[in-house]
């Protein structure tokens, strides 16, 4: 992954400093009126059940929503033409100087010592380009060669001087990547390269720029959960980088900047990986709560790059775009941006039978690869996942609110949003590359009109996004490898509705939970709903401002919103979400600890003492945990017998446990994805407390 990271930051300058003059006029914007889909007979019978709950609520679309990167070596950063072009597919954050090039950018005299600068890529330039765009700025101040000083003199230019209003600031690019933890590709002058001195020299950034402007936003960097080196604890280190960061940096910073490239053998395991989103940003969250300090709430999160590694200029490309930037969306990140607007072709072939650069960039650079075997289209030329962007852009406008969807089918993604004027926008995602699927629609919350909706598509192999009424708001047919955008108008304006309660708290214990909430108007009762997908569980309904639950399961995670109901029967929007766990018996007659006690980044040595708190012996024991995610399994273990199926695994040995004593056993454990720990364990049955 680490030198993958490093090629398509430094290696790809090369190709792209012969980029020095346009090979072609761009292409003017698509407005095809065909629908490829209409040509697909929706199946008498779905084959697919997607469901659309409007009740369960997530994350509200920001301004910020829709990123990409600029990058100073691009000899076509802020040109009119590119600015057209993430104008039309609606960018709303451009980020510079460039991924690794900003740890070695000095942006006073517009050098990169190392590293190729092309012509016409200063900051001023940038910023052109960005209001052309009506993009807001994510600014990388150069944390491994640079100073405090030299960040703040740039907020002081860009922000006093300048009047440019950049508000985003992030100290340092992949700062996880400068050789403290083995693989060396990000540049830091420090002697001291630990998480320790970065978290530091963050606080000393923040103090320095926001002495300039107050007004700013800093953030920090930390590694994406699941993905190296999150989990490993270096040589002289107290915990994990961003344990590290957080603990010593939390109280100076405003956001945290993650990158996700999800690796993958093939585009299948690739696109797969975006189900890995709500895990990880829910363990990232955990991890700012536990180690950022008090208010650690008011911390947001960007993803400042992702991609993919097969089909980065085809179709797989744009499937993972329009499935991880709603993802992450839905779950409350605030930027999502793609690694790049240009990069240049590594290696020609062909994927899902269309032509593929392995060219990181959104649009093509007209270059050919090193060995001549194969050119790109002419320059600015939109690949594929350019216009899985404009499809997001149409989908994911600021103010909208996604909310729950769940599909039976892994090979088949939805995602969904609720307008301001009562419509209803559903992305749907075909990842099957050679099998058309029929879905069926089914709504909870919100009742469809019967007109024919709208809907946009963007087909393999297609030149740009096609619209036209096609299908159902029940029944859609999505050719392979396809994304469709249906919007569905409702069946009537619902007016006066109460206004959406605001966020819920919860008070927990181990099998119950009272929520609570602050009035949103006099005479209403609040349905409190557990979200499951597309399909919500209803927990009850008070006239109170707060609702006891029940007979919830121990260390079981749980969102919910919370809907105020008038007297005539309106409904209102879902409060923001929660989510809490639950916890384990305080007095249970078992106590089990479960430690992490050496990590490497895909797999880890586990220890679990367990303690009989009882009066009585244990003679012969079975302990029993489930893994939270189907990536989380034991490869071996040892001082008992251990054994996994499906998700669930079972400790056991003859050994007794005499009263008031512990036992500890071990196992190798792996991973693929966010490493989210179990909550809860029993022995014998019983559920024990978690230590």
């Amino acid at each position: 992954m680490h030198v993958t990271l490093h090629r398509r930051t430094f290696a790809s300058t090369v190709l792209l400093a012969l980029v020095t003059a346009v090979a072609g006029a761009p292409p003017a914007a698509v407005a095809a009126t065909t629908h490829p889909g209409a040509s697909y007979r929706a199946a008498s019978a779905a084959d697919v059940r997607v469901d659309v709950d409007a009740r369960a609520g997530l994350a509200t679309v920001g301004s910020t929503a829709l990123g990409v990167n600029h990058a100073i070596w691009d000899s076509q950063l802020g040109t009119p033409a590119v600015s057209g072009l993430l104008k039309d597919a609606g960018v709303q954050m451009v980020r510079y100087p460039g991924g690794s090039y900003a740890d070695i950018y000095h942006w006073k005299d517009h050098t990169a010592p190392g590293g190729y600068v092309a012509p016409g890529t200063d900051f001023d330039t940038f910023m052109a380009g960005a209001q052309r765009t009506g993009a807001s700025p994510m600014i990388i101040a150069n944390y491994g060669t640079g100073t405090a000083q030299e960040a703040a003199d740039w907020v002081r230019y860009a922000n006093v001087t300048k009047s440019y209003d950049a508000k985003y600031w992030t100290i340092g690019n992949e700062n996880y990547g400068n050789g403290h933890y083995g693989a060396a590709w990000e540049a830091d002058d420090h002697t001291d390269k630990s998480p320790k001195e970065y978290a530091a020299t963050v606080v000393a950034y923040a103090k320095a720029m926001k002495a300039v402007d107050p007004g700013i936003k800093v953030g920090a960097v930390l590694t994406m959960p699941g993905n190296w080196p999150d989990g490993i604890v270096a040589a002289g280190d107290d915990g994990t980088w961003n344990q590290e960061v957080l603990t010593r940096a939390g109280a100076a910073i405003d956001f945290v900047d993650v990158h996700w490239y999800p690796g993958g053998t093939d585009a299948a395991q690739a696109l797969g990986r975006t189900a890995h989103i709500q895990d990880a940003i829910y363990q990232l969250r955990r991890q700012i709560s536990q180690y950022a300090g008090d208010d650690a709430g008011r911390i947001g999160i960007s993803l400042t790059e992702t991609n993919v590694d097969i089909g980065r200029n085809t179709q797989p490309g744009a499937l993972f775009l329009a499935d991880a930037y709603s993802g992450l969306l839905a779950q409350g990140v605030f930027t999502v941006q793609w690694w790049n607007v240009h990069n240049g072709p590594d290696k020609a072939g062909t994927v899902a039978g269309q032509p593929d650069y392995n060219d990181f960039g959104l649009l093509s650079s007209g270059t050919c690869t090193a060995d001549k075997a194969a050119c790109e289209p002419p320059l600015n030329t939109p690949f594929a996942p350019y216009h899985a962007l404009s499809l997001m852009g149409d989908f994911a406008r600021t103010g909208d609110r996604f909310v729950g969807t769940g599909s039976d089918n892994a090979l088949v993604s939805a995602h969904a949003v609720r307008r301001d004027n009562g419509d209803l926008a559903v992305l749907l995602i075909n990842k099957d590359p050679d099998g058309a699927h029929t879905v069926g629609l089914h709504y909870n919350g919100f009742t469809p009109g019967t007109a024919t909706p709208v809907v946009e598509t963007f087909a393999n192999g297609a030149g740009g996004v096609t619209t036209a009424p096609a299908g159902s708001a029940t029944a859609q047919t999505l050719p392979p490898y396809s994304i469709a955008l249906v919007t569905l108008h409702p069946d009537r304006v619902a007016t006066a509705a109460p206004p959406a309660p605001a966020q819920p708290t919860a008070t927990v214990t181990d099998r119950t939970a009272t929520i609570s909430f602050p009035s949103a108007g006099a005479g209403l009762k609040y349905e409190v709903y557990r979200q499951n997908g597309g399909i919500s569980e209803q927990l009850g309904e008070t006239s109170g401002t707060s609702l006891p639950v029940n007979n919830l399961a121990p260390g079981q995670r749980y969102t919910i919103n919370v809907l105020a109901r008038d007297g005539a029967g309106r409904v209102s929007p879902p409060s923001p979400p929660l989510t809490f766990t639950t916890g384990t018996p305080a007095g249970s007659t078992c106590t089990v600890r479960f430690r992490d006690t050496n990590d490497w980044g895909n797999g880890y040595v586990g220890s679990v003492e367990i303690t009989n708190n009882g009066a009585a012996p244990v003679n012969g024991w079975t302990l029993a945990f489930t893994w939270p995610t189907g990536w989380q399994s034991v490869s071996s273990g040892w001082n008992a017998t251990w054994q996994q199926s499906g998700r669930t695994v079972r400790v056991t040995s003859d050994t007794g446990l005499p009263a008031g004593s512990s036992t500890t056993v071990g196992f190798v454990g792996s991973y693929s994805g966010p490493n989210v720990l179990p909550e809860t364990f029993t022995l014998n049955g019983t559920v024990c407390t978690t230590a």
